[in-house]
């Protein structure tokens, strides 16, 4: 029975840990698009070269012309 004294307590912080928790997910919008990121995996974007991928292909162009001038 004196191990109630003890769990009694320290269950109410857990509690009390996960509410402040998921309200801070809550407040802090970790919520708002739960289907974005599923769909994003699935999203063909081939089309769409990013930054990155665009500097990475010019470089490469540049390199390829200058071992054609040798």
């Amino acid at each position: 029975m004196d191990i109630l004294l003890l769990l009694i307590p320290v269950s109410l912080v857990l509690v009390g840990l996960i509410t402040w928790t998921l309200m801070w997910a809550i407040q802090s919008g970790q919520f708002e698009d739960l289907e974005g990121p599923a769909h994003q995996i699935i999203m063909d974007d081939d089309g769409i070269k990013s930054s990155a991928q665009q500097s990475a292909t010019s470089a490469s162009d540049a390199h390829n012309a200058d071992n054609a001038n040798l």
